[in-house]
Parts: structure tokens; C-alpha cells; sequence
């Protein structure tokens, strides 16, 4: 290969040159995708870490909300039964 400035380039080098820059190019482009796609592989793990981190918020909010809930069932079931006997006590009174 006889690149220089002092005569006309032939076809062959010409050629030569096209098909290196050619594929310098394209080697540019793979290398390029292939950091999208490392980009994008991360990017998907942070969001499935972070869909994790809120299913395992949502399970313990719901369990606390169970206990609240069967909480309130035994304390509304306690109330029921004592307003049931002050009734009773009541109708004896009267």
C-alpha cells in the first residue's frame, strides 16, 4: 500500500482504504450497541430491583393492615358484647 501525496491513487488503494475505514466504522457501530445494550440490561435490573423492593412494601403493608383489621374485629366483637349486657342490665332496671 503506497498512500502519498506525490501521485494519483490507484484503484487498489483506493479500495483498500474504503474497506478499512469501512470497517472501522462498523467496528465504531458494534462497539457502540453493545454499550446501549449493557445500558439497557442495567437500567432493566434497577427497575426489577426496584419492583421488588415495592411488592415486598405492598405484602408488609398488607399484613399490617390484616393485624389492624383483626384488631378492630376483636375490639368491635368486645364492644358488641358489652353493649349486649348493659341492655340487659338496663331492661332488669326498668
Amino acid at each position: 500500500m503506497h498512500l502519498s501525496a506525490e501521485g494519483p491513487t490507484t484503484w487498489p488503494d483506493a479500495a483498500l482504504t474504503i474497506g478499512l475505514l469501512f470497517l472501522a466504522v462498523v467496528t465504531v457501530l458494534y462497539l457502540f450497541q453493545s454499550l446501549l445494550d449493557i445500558r439497557k440490561t442495567k437500567i432493566r435490573a434497577d427497575q426489577e430491583e426496584q419492583l421488588r423492593q415495592l411488592v415486598g412494601r405492598y405484602e408488609q403493608l398488607a399484613e399490617k393492615t390484616l393485624d389492624a383489621q383483626q384488631r378492630t374485629a376483636a375490639d368491635v366483637a368486645e364492644l358488641r358484647t358489652r353493649t349486649a349486657s348493659i341492655e340487659q342490665i338496663l331492661r332488669t332496671v326498668e
